[in-house]
Parts: structure tokens; C-alpha cells; sequence
């Protein structure tokens, strides 16, 4: 089977249940919109235990920057001088541009995985309501993003390196999708 067909029918067959799961057991604590931007990142970084492990990593780096970020942002008195808007944009300026400069770390090296983890994580905050809270934030619960996306990108990377040893062990079967006409 060709590298495209075994890969195709591998993404398709792990992503159908990797949905079952995000829809059905896990809802509320897998998302598969998480999941799949890893499941793409550990492709882009190289399809192999590395880009997993960096997935991983980066990603949750990026959750986890982004967890602090809100929790920065709940602290702003509606009052404050120079506005909202700009207080906020100070904030998650700061943040980003810590995110940017740990990559003088290697293990935090993959600057545009830790971003795609921030934004994962904004957008389940500010898409979900009721997220953006204290309580929320600061609570053990599968409610707080810290770990509900952490836990999307960990799967998100395992499901791509799963679906890469499947397309892998299905290269070397006759590909059903073949032309057998010259």
C-alpha cells in the first residue's frame, strides 16, 4: 500500500475514534479540536517519538502560559488608568514574549507548538462559558484548562504517533485502492 492510502485510512480510522471518545466517555475533558492541532503539530514536526515528545512538551508549556495569562488578566481592576484593553494587551504581550524567550530552553525550543497550546487554551476560555473564572482557574477539576487541554494535546500527540505506526505496518499491505488497468 502506498505511503498516502496506509496513511489516510490510518488518520481516518484513529480520528473516528478519537471523536468517539471526545463526543461520548470524555466529553468535557477531551476535546478533539485540541487534539487534532497536536495530532497535526507532531506530523509537521517530523512524524516521529520526538515530535511527540515535543508536542507534548511545547504544547502544554504553551497551556500552561497561557493558564497563568488568565489568571493575570482576572486581576485587572475595571478601573484601572490606562483601560482595559491595554492592561490586557500588556499582559498577554508579556506572557507571549516570555513564551518566545523560553525557547532559549531546548525543551521549549518549539515556539509555534507552545503558541498553538496558548491559543487551544484561550479558545476554551473564552468559547466556553463560564471558564474564565477564578474558581475555574484555580480549581482541581477537569473544568480547569490546565489540565482539560494539557490533556487534549497529550492525546492529541499519542494519537498522531499512533496513527503514523499504523500507516507504517499498513505500507506493507497490497493497497485496496489500486488500479489493477495499465
Amino acid at each position: 500500500m502506498d505511503k498516502l492510502t496506509s496513511l489516510s485510512l490510518s488518520i481516518g480510522v484513529l480520528s473516528g475514534i478519537a471523536t468517539y471518545f471526545a463526543v461520548g466517555p470524555a466529553a468535557g475533558v477531551f476535546f478533539i479540536w485540541a487534539a487534532t492541532i497536536a495530532w497535526a503539530a507532531y506530523f509537521l514536526l517530523g512524524a516521529n517519538l520526538e515530535a511527540a515528545i515535543n508536542t507534548g512538551v511545547n504544547g502544554i508549556f504553551g497551556v500552561f502560559m497561557a493558564w497563568v495569562t488568565a489568571i493575570f488578566l482576572l486581576k485587572i481592576d475595571p478601573k484601572v488608568s490606562i483601560g482595559v484593553e491595554i492592561a490586557t494587551a500588556l499582559i498577554v504581550g508579556g506572557a507571549v514574549i516570555v513564551l518566545c524567550l523560553s525557547a532559549k530552553l531546548p525543551q521549549f525550543a518549539v515556539i509555534p507548538v507552545g503558541v498553538l497550546g496558548y491559543s487551544s487554551t484561550f479558545a476554551y476560555l473564552l468559547q466556553t462559558p463560564d471558564k474564565m473564572t477564578q474558581e475555574v482557574l484555580l480549581g482541581a477539576s477537569l473544568n480547569n484548562p490546565l489540565l482539560v487541554i494539557s490533556i487534549s494535546f497529550i492525546l492529541g500527540a499519542v494519537f498522531g504517533h499512533l496513527s503514523n505506526q499504523l500507516a507504517n505496518q499498513l505500507n506493507s499491505l497490497p493497497n485496496p485502492f489500486a488500479s489493477d488497468r495499465g
